[in-house]
This record gives structure tokens, C-alpha cells and sequence, in this order.
């Protein structure tokens, strides 16, 4: 349903941490303006859980606004109980966005039935197109492929983001689910690979910061086109590693302020980009021709 780069867009923030909505704008438009192919609205890049609940649905609802049909929207909707995914998901859909991004129960551990049926009861219980998300560095749980494999039975479940950067693991599943359930990677340092292993796209952090090489890399490794891909990603691999030298999405608001995109705030328990860290990042996002 959706290939190429997707960016997991921040959530720019004032001083004080409010949302700022100007900003947004910029963001969004910055991102049609440099081709990136679809926009992933409060994700863990955007900080979803730090926001309020109805801040959670008022920022999908204005990215979509923002967007206005010129690019794929896909909202986060994403809880670790599943009545309340229900309701995000739910407030994204009547929001108007093109899909649903929905991590798995994070800090409880489900087991496999468990994460079977908390996707299976979201999807039922609403008609969007929605996207499973396996991330277990921060869920404490892993999807495994013949769970993804169940869950690819349901109609309205069309991909899952596969965060494990574990390329065989991207065949198994395709192998699994056949040519018509999208596999996204969610990993940058190995979405190269993903790609050309078979997933369609990259929801990413690094297209924050580099969304027409991100673009351009991605389209390229969907060709088939290794070398060129592997040119692209050479230039990208310093902000692969770069913007997860502190826990995402900390790096990576640090850069885009550095660019002028949007200002410093930051949510606690997230804190600012240590000094120590500062030229690590910035020696990437030179290395990208971001900065100079």
C-alpha cells in the first residue's frame, strides 16, 4: 500500500514543551517539498509517549490537515492496552488518516496469543488499514514471523514494521505472507538491506534529517539497483549511527534545530542532546551534506 521513505516525524515543541503547530507546518511541507513518500504522524520519533491523549489525536488530526492529500499520512495509534489503541485508532481514523501504525504492548510482555489478539481485536474493531509494529528493544516483546504470519490473515492488517534489523527475518516473513503483505523496515542502519530483501519501505528517523537521500537510497534498493543504493547509503550510514547515540528521539530534534527546522523543546523524561554527543551528530549530518 505504501513504499519508499516514511518519515517518523517528530513532534516540534516549544521551550516549555508545548506543541508548536507553526512548525509542524514547516515540517510536513519540508517533506513534500524534498520527496519524502509518506509522513508517520506520533510515532516514538514523535514522541508519543510524552504527549497527552488528546494531544496524541490533535497532532495526527493537524499533520493530516497540514498534509492536505499531498502526501500519505499514517497515524500512530500504537498503546499498551488495547482498548485504549482502540480509541487512538479510532480518533486517527475519523482524523482521515491513509492508515494506522500500532506497536506492540509495551512493558506488560504479552505472549504470542496475546499480541495475536490484541492486533486482531484492534483491527476489528476498526475499519483503517493498519500496520504492526515489532520493536523489542523498547517493548520488551517480540512478534515472531508465524505470529505476523496469523495476524497477515486479518483483511485490514496490510504490513508489519519489522524493527529487529534482522534481514532473514524480513524473507521469512515474506516468505510467510506472500507478495501482498508489506514488510517496512524500521531500522535504518539496515533498511538498505530490508529493501532489497524484499520489504517495500523505511519508516525512518534519518529521513528527519536527509529525506531526499533517504528517498532517493530507498527508490534505488526498490529498483534492484544495489550499487546505486549502496552509494546513497554510504552517505547515510554516519546519521544511521549517529541519531541513536542517545535514546531517539534526542539526537535527532538536536539536528533538526541545528538546521533551522524546528526549536529546542524536548519533553521530559527526554532531556537535550548532551554536549559530548554534539559533534558526533554534527560530523553526520556534514558526512550527509545537511550542514556544512
Amino acid at each position: 500500500m505504501f513504499q519508499g521513505s516514511m518519515v517518523a516525524l517528530v513532534t516540534p515543541m516549544h521551550e516549555g514543551g508545548a506543541v508548536d503547530y507553526d512548525r509542524l507546518q514547516a515540517l510536513v511541507d519540508f517533506h513534500v517539498e524534498q520527496g519524502t513518500d509518506v509522513i508517520v504522524s506520533v510515532g516514538t520519533t514523535g514522541e508519543a509517549s510524552t504527549l497527552s491523549f488528546k494531544e496524541h489525536c490533535e497532532v495526527i488530526a493537524a499533520t493530516v490537515r497540514m498534509a492536505a492529500g499531498r502526501i500519505p499520512v499514517i497515524g500512530g495509534t500504537g498503546a499498551n492496552a488495547t482498548n485504549e489503541a482502540i480509541e487512538l485508532t479510532r480518533a486517527a481514523m475519523e482524523a482521515g488518516v491513509d492508515a494506522c501504525l500500532l506497536v506492540n504492548p509495551y512493558y506488560i510482555k504479552p505472549t504470542q496469543e496475546g499480541l495475536y489478539l490484541h492486533h486482531k481485536t484492534v483491527a476489528e474493531a476498526v475499519p483503517v488499514p493498519q500496520i504492526i509494529y515489532n520493536v523489542p528493544p523498547r517493548t520488551a516483546c517480540d512478534m515472531r514471523p508465524e505470529t505476523v504470519e496469523r495476524l497477515s490473515e486479518v483483511p485490514n492488517i496490510i504490513g508489519v514494521k519489522e524493527a529487529t534489523g534482522d534481514i532473514p527475518r524480513v524473507a521469512d516473513i515474506r516468505e510467510r505472507c506472500g507478495p501482498d503483505f508489506d514488510i517496512y523496515s524500521g531500522d535504518d542502519a539496515t533498511a538498505m538491506e530490508a529493501i532489497l530483501a524484499g520489504a517495500q519501505g523505511d519508516i525512518s528517523v534519518t529521513a528527519n534529517v536527509a529525506p531526499k537521500l533517504m528517498h532517493e537510497m530507498c527508490m534505488a534498493a526498490l529498483a534492484g539497483e544495489r550499487e546505486r543504493a549502496e552509494e546513497l547509503n554510504a552517505r547515510l550510514e554516519p546519521l544511521h549511527r549517529g541519531l541513536f547515540v542517545q535514546s531517539s528521539p534526542i539526537p535527532v530534534k538536536w539536528a533538526l534545530a541545528r538546521m533551522g527546522l524546528i526549536g529546542d523543546g524536548i519533553r521530559l523524561p527526554l532531556t537535550p542532546l548532551t554536549e559530548d554527543c554534539h559533534e558526533i551528530v554534527l560530523e553526520a549530518m556534514r558526512h550527509a551534506g545537511v550542514v556544512e
